[in-house]
């Protein structure tokens, strides 16, 4: 068990029978009051974030979150197979639950599988993915003066901005936590 005030961005725990991951929380103690925690959180199972109550002296328990590397195999079109680096097991998790996470997938790629309680919460990637760039805007003879940015398209189908210099072919870093253009890999 840990107290609320022991809570940062990123802890998972249980809280009346549920499981949450901390995004956000904001501590406001006053002289008059016990400290209040608010505390935004999202459930892993459902998607679903909310914002929680609690106060200083509530207790919470701890999850423990099992982390399992596993390599990124195929795209069967309703789930994506992984097989674990040691065990070579085969494990598919359905396409429904990676959204997001399926615009920075390539084949080969290693990932951390998040799991509870032998039920799979989603894939941890890592911070910034290499990706080539399949289609790009030709650059607008003229609009060098300040820094512009054009269309591209990744290998994955993601569409980003990226800085007129970019050609189809080339290599870019892109972040996994907002999808924007870091550099050139």
């Amino acid at each position: 068990m840990i107290q609320s005030t022991e809570i940062k961005p990123g802890t998972c725990f249980v809280w009346e029978g549920e499981l949450y991951q901390a995004i956000t929380v904001e501590r406001n103690k006053t002289a008059m009051a016990k400290m209040k925690v608010a505390i935004k959180v999202k459930n892993p199972k459902t998607g679903v974030v909310k914002e929680i109550g609690l106060l200083g002296s509530d207790r919470v328990e701890e999850a423990h979150i099992d982390k399992r590397a596993m390599q990124y195999l195929y795209d069967s079109g309703d789930s994506f197979c992984f097989m674990d680096n040691e065990t070579y097991e085969q494990l598919e998790i359905p396409a429904d639950t990676l959204q997001w996470e399926r615009q920075f997938l390539k084949e080969g790629m290693t990932v951390n599988i998040q799991m509870y309680e032998g039920q799979i919460l989603g894939i941890e990637l890592p911070d910034k993915v290499d990706l080539n760039v399949t289609e790009c805007e030709n650059a607008v003879k003229g609009n060098t003066a300040t820094s512009a940015l054009k269309n591209a398209t990744l290998e994955t189908g993601l569409s980003i901005k990226v800085p007129l210099f970019i050609q189809q072919g080339d290599v870019v870093t892109v972040s996994t936590a907002d999808g924007k253009y870091c550099g050139r890999a």
